[in-house]
């Protein structure tokens, strides 16, 4: 019970901070081009920055380890969930097939669980919070990718962005400086923490902003989009923490809650985003992030109570 209350305080924090993105839609101090620039500062700014200052320790040969060992258990995971979403999640239509099978399998690992992380876990969880975001890029722009693309093949601009993102720069950028116990001087790490600590207000902030623009009625009747939230809020995570269960004595368990928590996240915005570009389903993308947002502050703190029991 204890952890329950732990985890739920963190969530509620999360939901107020929302609260100001809804607000500030619902007063018009925001806009929709204001929220896209807010979103695109945080990819492929705050979230490089993140992975920086999560960096910045001493070398230690036992977290280089759980890194490793995260990354690995993070892609299975993909993989594993990848492999089993087209059996699950089935519609007629073919726009919204596309997009409920990606938002089943990609999680808001960093506009929602970094900030968890951070404030269940502290700095270690972030470390290895960051390679489960990294791990997302690599197959958002890959299966993702060719999954929503109208001719279904990745390209070379597909490969690049697999390649260079925010995820991997942030981590070609700090890993290093892990590896080699170095230290930024004080006039660069200090701002890069600022824009690290820019990440939970700021992504709390998108969120609400699009929950408040969200139409939930037609996801309501669709059960393909329960299954699709019922797989990305309690099935995938719940059987990572299974899968994870049986190696708890040899493996951190700071690795191994930051991965549940990134498990249970709600719907990726991503997704959306994906929608949009490839001109899939955009109006049962941005009900199912905002409907999952919304049923995860009930989901998150039984999930990650029930991972902080046993693991």
């Amino acid at each position: 019970m204890e952890n329950l209350l732990t985890v739920f305080r963190q969530v509620a924090v999360l939901f107020v901070l929302m609260g100001a993105g809804f607000a500030a839609r619902r007063m018009k101090l925001l806009g929709d081009a204001a929220v896209e620039g807010c979103a695109n500062l945080l990819m492929m700014l705050v979230t490089p920055c993140v992975i920086i200052d999560c960096f910045q320790r001493p070398f230690d040969q036992a977290m280089l380890g759980g890194l490793a060992l995260a990354f690995l258990i993070a892609s299975i995971g993909h993989i594993a969930a990848i492999a089993a979403v087209p059996f699950v999640v089935r519609h007629r239509n073919d726009d919204t097939r596309r997009t409920l099978l990606i938002a089943a399998v990609f999680s808001n690992a960093g506009f929602m669980g970094i900030p968890l992380e951070q404030s269940i876990l502290g700095d270690e969880g972030v470390f290895y919070g960051v390679v489960y975001v990294v791990v997302f890029n690599l197959f958002m722009w890959s299966w993702g990718l060719k999954t929503m693309r109208n001719d279904g093949a990745g390209g070379s601009a597909g490969l690049r962005k697999i390649i260079v993102n925010p995820g991997t720069i942030g981590l070609a950028l700090g890993l290093p400086l892990f590896l080699s116990s170095t230290s930024l001087p004080s006039a660069v790490a200090l701002p890069v923490r600022h824009m690290a600590n820019l990440n939970t207000p700021l992504a709390m902030i998108v969120v609400g902003y699009s929950l408040a623009g969200a139409k939930l009625g037609r996801v309501a009747r669709m059960p393909s989009a329960y299954a699709a939230a019922f797989v990305r809020l309690v099935a995938y995570p719940v059987v990572l923490i299974a899968a994870m269960y049986p190696f708890r004595a040899h493996l951190d368990r700071e690795m191994m809650l930051a991965l549940a928590i990134a498990g249970a996240a709600p719907v990726a915005a991503m997704v959306s985003m994906f929608a949009v570009k490839f001109k899939r389903d955009v109006d049962v993308s941005v009900a199912v992030v905002s409907a999952t947002t919304l049923v995860s502050v009930v989901t998150i703190p039984l999930v990650v109570a029930f991972a902080m029991a046993v693991l």
